[in-house]
C-alpha cells in the first residue's frame, strides 16, 4: 500500500539524533507567541466565544476586536512586568487598522512574524498565484510598519497549501511554524532550498484549549505548568523547545490572564536553566549548529 506523502522531510526518532545544547548551555528553550488578528465585519471567517461554528455577526466581531483594543495591552503589560520577550504573529491588516500596535511591539524588541492579511480568510484553497500574493502582501505590511522584513511564517489557521513551503522560501522566508510535528527544530525541502521548522504548539495554545475544547482559565494554565515541568525533566537528555501560545482576544481577558501570570511566574522561576528567546533567534541558532546535528541537515 502506498499513502500519499508530503516529502518535505523524513523521519527522525528523537532518541536517535545527536546532543546539542541551547546557548548558555540550557536545554530547554522558551518561546512565547502572541497572535494579533484582524477580521471581516460579518463575513469570512472567525472564531466564535461559543467554541462551535457561528455565524459572523456583531457579537462575535466585538470579542475578537476586545483582542486588539483591551487584551493586547493587557498582555503587553503583563510580559513587560515579567520581563519576558515575545514573539508576535500579525495579520497585516491589523498593523494598517490598529496603527499602536507596531510602535508597540517594536519599543519592546518583539519580533513580527508573517500571519497572513486577515484570519477572515485562509491560504490553503487558493490558486498559487493567488496564495503568493497573500503572502507578499503580508510581508509588505510587516516592512512597513516594523522596517524589516519578517522571517517566520505561520498561516491563518495553520493551513498550508501543497506549495506553501515553495513559496514561503521564495519569498525570502527562512522558517515557519505551521508543522507541529516536533519538539526540536528541523529542516524541510522546498523547490527553492530548505526552510526550517520551528516547533509551535497546538496543544499549549489558548484557542483550541480554551474556546474549541472549553478548558477554563486556570486549567490552561495548569497545562502551561505541567508542560514545562515535563519537558525541564525531559531536556536533561536532549534540548526541547517549550512554547506557550496566546491570543489578546482570548488570554487578554482578565480572568484568563491572571491564571497565565501565574503559570509564566512557575516557568520563570526556573529561569537560569532556560534558553528564554524568540522563533527567529532559535532558527537562527539552529542552522548555525554543524552539519547532521539538526534533522534534514544531512543533506544541506
Amino acid at each position: 500500500m502506498k499513502m500519499p506523502g508530503h516529502g518535505r522531510y523524513a523521519h527522525s526518532a528523537i532518541p536517535n539524533r545527536p546532543t546539542y545544547e541551547w546557548p548558555n548551555g540550557a536545554r530547554l528553550a522558551l518561546v512565547v507567541c502572541n497572535n494579533i488578528e484582524a477580521f471581516a465585519y460579518r463575513a469570512g471567517m472567525g472564531s466564535d466565544s461559543t467554541g462551535a461554528a457561528a455565524v459572523q455577526n456583531q457579537r462575535n466581531y466585538a470579542w475578537r476586536d476586545y483582542g486588539n483594543r483591551v487584551g493586547l495591552w493587557n498582555m503587553l503589560d503583563m510580559l513587560d512586568d515579567l520581563d519576558l520577550p515575545c514573539a508576535h504573529n500579525v495579520n497585516g491588516a491589523v498593523l494598517d487598522a490598529c496603527p499602536e500596535i507596531a510602535p508597540a511591539l517594536k519599543a519592546r524588541g518583539d519580533e513580527f512574524i508573517g500571519h497572513g492579511r486577515t484570519n477572515a480568510e485562509r491560504q490553503d484553497t487558493m490558486w498559487e498565484e493567488d496564495e503568493r500574493r497573500l503572502i507578499a502582501e503580508s510581508r509588505d505590511a510587516i516592512i512597513r510598519h516594523a522596517g524589516v522584513a519578517p522571517q517566520g511564517w505561520l498561516g491563518p489557521y495553520i493551513a498550508q497549501s501543497a506549495v506553501t513551503l515553495d513559496l514561503l522560501k521564495e519569498e525570502g522566508f527562512s522558517y515557519v511554524m505551521d508543522w507541529p510535528a516536533d519538539d526540536q527544530p528541523f529542516w524541510m525541502t522546498t523547490r527553492a532550498g530548505p526552510i526550517m521548522s520551528v516547533p509551535y504548539s497546538v496543544e499549549l495554545n489558548d484557542s483550541p484549549a480554551q474556546v474549541f475544547r472549553q478548558h477554563s482559565g486556570r486549567e490552561f494554565g495548569q497545562m502551561i505548568i505541567d508542560q514545562f515541568d515535563e519537558m525541564l525533566e525531559q531536556s536533561r537528555k536532549r534540548p526541547l523547545v517549550c512554547s506557550v501560545v496566546m491570543h489578546p482576544f482570548i488570554v487578554g481577558q482578565p480572568f484568563r490572564l491572571r491564571a497565565l501570570r501565574d503559570a509564566l511566574r512557575h516557568i520563570l522561576s526556573h529561569r537560569d536553566r532556560l534558553w528564554v528567546t524568540r522563533p527567529g533567534e532559535l532558527a537562527r541558532y539552529a542552522a548555525g549548529l554543524p552539519r547532521g546535528v539538526v534533522p534534514g541537515s544531512e543533506s544541506l
